[in-house]
């Protein structure tokens, strides 16, 4: 029998578990569980990686004792992995006629309650499987091997996948481009702190290469570095001098630790950066900080999910509708804007840290035919 974790056994966890969702991970997650995260956390693994771990974990453990009854079992037999395919993937034409198909009303509304389930339909094949890996890692780390790869599960997925027939959500409907973030920055104008956070935030986050809200929030002031200041136009040597900062990014999705990754902020992203962290009075520590109802700047950093939400109550008040912008409509504003410039894309892609060529290049081929001449033969 495994033992349900008293809220002091996350305590340990707290510097690498999101805060808001401490709580309730701490009902979720049994006391081996826990020993299990922090056991990865002394490995090594990426906060990023621990983050999203504990959340699949906490959700397996949700829907494991809703469907069966009983605490996720270590290992699962692979009827149990079948199972949550099953539950998760489904045919929403055969829904329609049975409503037994797929994932039980009574486990549905058991995770729906528990804020755990809100998206209707079948879940996205990524989600399943990232949850499946997920799954499959904490199986190996607590020392088994699991059923992760047995033909009949690769079989199951395949075939779930095909009938579930969802099309692909983007993470933000709309990119963020400069157009859209010269209003968002209009919602910031003030000298409140809060004011002052989101107005760098926004400049940071985007002229950064459009950095993932994850790589945001776990930023430091120890990872900035002035540098010499640079030329406005790199071809005359009369402009303006601005001024440039280097940031050193520790661990990002797609680079580990100890590959010195670094990017620049030139110009206007650098001034306002600065104003935050003087007005604040930050000199070490988190970068960008949560800031209570009375404008008290705390020492605790900002969660990947407060980054969103500081994007989406800034959609709100400059009358853009929040619900198609997420945090992630920097990232493809930076590029699309890029592309938009007939900037190089192995240029662009030094500054938002692509790895993947053709990831990064499906936003220059969408602006090469919006501003094509294939698209405009009958106009």
């Amino acid at each position: 029998m495994q033992s349900c974790a008293a809220p002091k056994g996350l305590d340990a966890l707290d510097a690498i578990l999101p805060f808001d969702g401490r709580d309730q991970l701490a009902a979720l997650l049994t006391g081996d569980d826990v020993a299990t995260l922090k056991h990865l956390a002394s490995e090594g693994m990426g906060e990023n990686t621990l983050r999203a771990l504990a959340s699949d974990l906490g959700y397996l453990e949700a829907w494991c004792r809703l469907a069966s009854g009983s605490p996720l079992p270590w290992p699962a037999p692979e009827s149990l992995l079948l199972k949550f395919v099953a539950h998760h993937l489904w045919d929403p034409v055969k829904r329609a006629d049975d409503p037994a198909h797929g994932m039980p009303a009574g486990v549905e509304a058991g995770l729906r309650s528990e804020g755990l389930l809100r998206a209707d339909g079948p879940h996205a094949p990524g989600t399943v499987r990232r949850r499946l890996t997920s799954w499959s890692i904490l199986t190996r780390w607590r020392g088994f091997t699991g059923a992760f790869g047995a033909p009949s599960l690769k079989s199951a997925l395949r075939l779930a996948v095909r009938a579930s027939a969802r099309p692909r959500q983007r993470k933000s409907k709309k990119a963020v481009t400069v157009d859209i973030l010269a209003k968002l920055l209009q919602a910031c104008a003030g000298d409140r702190l809060v004011d002052l956070r989101d107005h760098a935030l926004l400049l940071t986050t985007f002229a950064s290469g459009g950095r993932r809200r994850s790589e945001v929030a776990a930023l430091r002031v120890e990872d900035l570095a002035d540098e010499e200041p640079v030329r406005a136009d790199p071809l005359d040597k009369n402009s303006p001098p601005l001024p440039c900062l280097s940031i050193r990014l520790d661990r990002t999705k797609t680079t580990a630790a100890d590959d010195n990754a670094h990017v620049l902020l030139i110009g206007r992203p650098v001034t306002a950066l600065k104003r935050w962290l003087s007005d604040a009075q930050i000199t070490d520590g988190p970068l960008f900080r949560r800031i209570d109802q009375w404008g008290n700047v705390n020492r605790r950093a900002l969660t990947p999910q407060s980054v969103n939400l500081i994007l989406k109550g800034r959609c709100k008040q400059a009358r853009l509708d929040p619900a198609l912008f997420s945090a992630h409509g920097l990232r493809s504003g930076y590029l699309t804007e890029a592309a938009n410039r007939s900037i190089p894309l192995p240029e662009a892609m030094q500054q938002s840290l692509h790895k993947s060529v053709t990831q990064a290049a499906s936003y220059y081929n969408n602006a090469e035919r919006k501003n094509g001449r294939a698209a405009r033969l009958i106009v």
